[in-house]
């Protein structure tokens, strides 16, 4: 009898398993159709100002 259990314990899991995957895939289908939201945080570039980096020497030859 333990491999019937065993038998409908994996039945189970697998179910669970592919209802799993067909819940997310509806919900992909319904976040593909609504299209992307206006909702989410704007990510903006971050632009360095122009100028010499502070850890390298202004005048080239300084360097000793």
């Amino acid at each position: 009898m333990a491999t019937s259990k065993s038998t409908f314990q994996k039945r189970q899991k697998e179910m669970k398993r592919q209802e799993k995957q067909r819940m997310k895939a509806e919900r992909r289908a319904q976040k593909k159709l609504a299209g992307p939201s206006e909702s989410g945080p704007l990510i903006e570039a971050y632009i360095d100002p122009l100028g010499a980096p502070d850890f390298l020497p202004s005048d080239p030859d300084a360097q000793e």
